[in-house]
């Protein structure tokens, strides 16, 4: 075998050479178009770019960690709500649900002072506001946090 009886490989082409002449049919613009963005020297886009038009990944909902998950969320209930009970009843967050006023009890149950209470009862929860505990004690009742 010598050097002059070597053929190139069947899968090699010949590179593609752009902006030669009238001839080659790859001349004047070279291939580019005509004019905007990409037609111009230096143009680099990332891919992500829609032209001017918010991103896909900016308008798609985001997952993965998110502190949200972790925070700690109440079953809120007025005063209002408990004068549904009667006159020394203890009400615990198992009788509140027992009677649905609350759907879930969540992280637990807090108690806004959101209305008026007129009887003398014990209520049971794990936060109350300072309005609410005034107004259970001004009606003869008390508070336990659990």
């Amino acid at each position: 075998m010598k050097l002059h009886n070597l053929n190139a490989l069947p899968e090699s082409k010949k590179r593609k050479i752009v902006g030669r002449g009238p001839g080659s049919g790859r001349g004047k613009t070279s291939t580019r178009g005509e004019k905007g963005q990409k037609a111009r020297s230096g143009a680099s886009i990332p891919v992500w770019f829609q032209g001017g038009q918010s991103t896909l990944f900016r308008r798609i909902p985001k997952r993965g960690f998110n502190n949200a998950r972790f925070t700690t969320r109440y079953a809120v209930i007025n005063l209002a709500d408990l004068n549904k009970f009667n006159e020394g009843d203890v009400i615990t967050p198992e009788l509140l649900n027992e009677k649905g006023i609350i759907k879930k009890p969540l992280s637990g149950i807090k108690v806004l002072g959101h209305g008026d209470l007129t009887k003398k009862i014990t209520v049971k929860a794990h936060r109350f506001s300072s309005k609410a505990v005034t107004k259970i004690e001004k009606a003869g009742g008390t508070v336990e946090v659990i």
